[in-house]
Formats: C-alpha cells, structure tokens, sequence
C-alpha cells in the first residue's frame, strides 16, 4: 500500500533565482498524480526534492509523518528505499543486459540469494512485458523498452512510492497509449502512490487521480483531476487546451496587459462557453481489478458538483 506525501509550504532556489515557493498540497496514498507545468518551471527539481536529492530553503515533505528535510544523510539513505523512480531515459547502465539492470538495486541494497533475486527479477520483467529480453543490452532496444526496463528495475524493491519523470518523452503516442494503461494497470495490482511529471495533455486527462499545475515559482492548483479539467482559471485553461492565448508565453510569462488583451480577443464566448466533456479515466486492463477508493471518489464527486454549481 502507498503512503501518504505531504508538502507544506516547500522553496526551492538556486541562488537568487527561485524555483519555486510555498508549495503545499497532499498526495493521497495510493493515488495517481500528476504534475503539469511549462518548460522551465521546476517539476523534475520537485521530484528531486521528494526524494531528497535536492534540499528545499523552506518547508517540510512529510512521508508516513516524518519530515524527510529534517533528517540526517543514514535515515534520509533508508526512507529513499521506499521509492521508485523512472528517469526520462530509463537511466539503464549500457553495458549490462536488462536482467542485470533489473537486479542491480536487489544485489545493491539487499542481501538476497541470486535464486530469490531471479524469481523477483523475472516477476517484475512479466508485469511491464518484458520476458524473454532478459539478455538484450540498453542500446539493442527500443525506447518503449528502454522505459519498461527503466519501470522494472524501479518496481524490484517493492517501493511504496513510484516517480516518473516525463515517462512519455522520446515516444511516440503508440507507445504513450501502451506505456500509460501499463501505469494504470501497476497502480491496480501494487496500489502504490504514483506521481508523474509529464507534458503530454492526453496522459494528464486520461491516466490520474490527481493533477497538478506549476507556474510563475508557484502551485497554480492541485487537486482530482476534475477540479482542473472544470478550472475557469486562465493558465489552467490555456495549458491543458495548448493554445497561444493566456498567461504563458514562449520564453517566459507575459506582462498582465498583455495577457488582458490576448483573452478579450479570445471574448466572452471563450470563458463561458460550455466546458469539453471531461474524458474518462483509463481503466485497468481485464483481469485486472482496482479496489475502490473511497476518497478519491468523494473528492471527485466534490469537484463536479462545484463545476456543475459553477456553470449553473
């Protein structure tokens, strides 16, 4: 089961260029999240500082209650065991074969015979399609692969909590499609706390139980995914719609004026015209069963009756 992630009032800086400031928000356990946001705003630094790699000037990142910034260097190597994480590149080692990438963390942090080792190897290999490459080196596959290898060796510990660091980049939406049910059927059969961080709008509509929106050094919302498919709010609107028109701008945000300018182009008809229907979540696969959430239902129940509300 997954555990409970919560920030409470997180900066991040860079020497006197803040990253961004007073994050709070809760990943629920066991939940799926995802975390959006334009280039440059800090999301890959946020799941480095979650998993304690990256060291906030202010805040607290409360796992299972404990606050991961406070503690020593030793206690900070034994909570990192709790996660899993998927780089963007896989971050295979080239000169070992998948089997070996895959053991690395069980021969690393365990002390687990190399019979147990294979049973565990072999096990997570099967659940992300990977049996029979087990000898194949990083550069003989294909990136769809590389990412399922990468998701393997990240799920051989049994972590509690799983980061995916822009799963989707360098594939092709095929291999989204196919990399995004995978996700959702790992998070029915180990029911662990998944954050994604991810560009790609289809996933973010598609695959979690939450989002996420960073912009200008700041958590815009978080909250079931819902709430920021309903959102009135301007930015929201403009990111998950991928129009030109809003606050976000090529190299950085727009002055105000602007911004007043571009959305009364865009008129009346735009802020109020009927919201898209919001697209189904992506159910595990058959076979496959996901208990259900109770909160996360009445959180999202929560969320469209405030829409509808608002529309009313």
């Amino acid at each position: 089961m997954g555990v409970e992630i919560c920030v409470e009032g997180l900066t991040k800086s860079f020497g006197h260029q803040v990253i961004w400031q007073d994050v709070s928000l809760t990943l629920p356990a066991g939940e799926v999240s995802v975390m959006l946001g334009p280039s440059g705003t800090g999301k890959s630094v946020f799941l480095k500082t979650l998993v304690g790699l990256l060291k906030p000037e202010a805040g607290a990142i409360r796992i299972a209650g404990t606050d991961i910034t406070k503690l020593r260097e030793h206690d900070l190597y034994e909570v990192r065991k709790q996660f899993g994480v998927l780089f963007q590149d896989g971050a295979l080692f080239g000169s070992m074969n998948l089997y070996d990438n895959i053991a690395f963390p069980l021969r690393e942090h365990t002390r687990k015979t190399e019979s147990a080792i294979r049973q565990i190897v072999l096990e997570k290999m099967d659940m992300v399609g990977l049996i029979g490459a087990e000898e194949k080196l990083p550069g003989e596959i294909s990136g769809g692969m590389r990412k399922r290898a990468g998701l393997a060796r990240a799920l051989v510990l049994d972590p509690e909590i799983i980061l995916f660091d822009e799963p989707d980049s360098g594939l092709d939406p095929v291999r989204v499609a196919y990399l995004n049910q995978l996700i959702v059927d790992l998070n029915a059969q180990i029911d662990a706390t998944f954050l994604i961080v991810t560009h790609d709008i289809a996933s973010a509509r598609q695959v979690p139980d939450n989002i996420g929106l960073l912009f200008r050094r700041e958590l815009v919302m978080f909250g079931p995914r819902e709430q920021l498919l309903t959102s009135d709010q301007p930015v929201v609107r403009q990111f998950l719609n991928g129009r030109m028109q809003g606050p976000i701008g090529m190299a950085e945000e727009k002055d105000a004026a602007q911004v007043e300018e571009e959305l009364a182009r865009l008129g009346d008809a735009d802020l109020h015209a009927p919201k898209a229907e919001i697209t189904p979540r992506l159910l595990p696969s058959p076979g496959i069963t996901r208990p259900p959430r109770w909160e996360a239902i009445a959180r999202r129940e929560a969320a469209l009756n405030k829409a509808e509300v608002a529309d009313a």
